[in-house]
Order: C-alpha cells, then structure tokens, then sequence
C-alpha cells in the first residue's frame, strides 16, 4: 500500500477509535469499547491503546 493511502487510512482509524472510546455508560464499558475498536484496527497494541482512551474519555466525562 503506497503511503498516500496510508496516512488518511490511519487517520480515519484514530478518529474511529477515539469516537468508539466514549461509547458506553461507565467506565468499563467505555474502556471495552475502546479496546475492541483498537483491536480491529491495530491489533493488540491498538487494544491497550482504544482501552486507555475509552478510560481517559470516561474520567473526562464524568467530571
């Protein structure tokens, strides 16, 4: 995949994720959202990460 495509593609993904991070009620259910949308996009790394933003919009939210 040429790298034009790339960038946009990666973009799109994080968007995703970070929209997909605030889905949920509390905390744990944002924090799986997020670490699900992270594992269909960048495996397990993206897991940990989509799980640390769902975490992160939660205590965000909830304040």
């Amino acid at each position: 995949m040429e790298i034009r495509m790339r960038i946009p593609l990666t973009l799109l993904s994080a968007a995703a994720l970070l929209a997909l991070g605030a889905c949920g009620h509390n905390v744990e259910q944002r924090a799986a959202t997020g670490a699900v949308a992270g594992a269909v996009v960048g495996g397990p790394v993206g897991a940990a990460a989509g799980a640390a933003v769902g975490t992160a919009v939660s205590k965000t939210t909830d304040r």
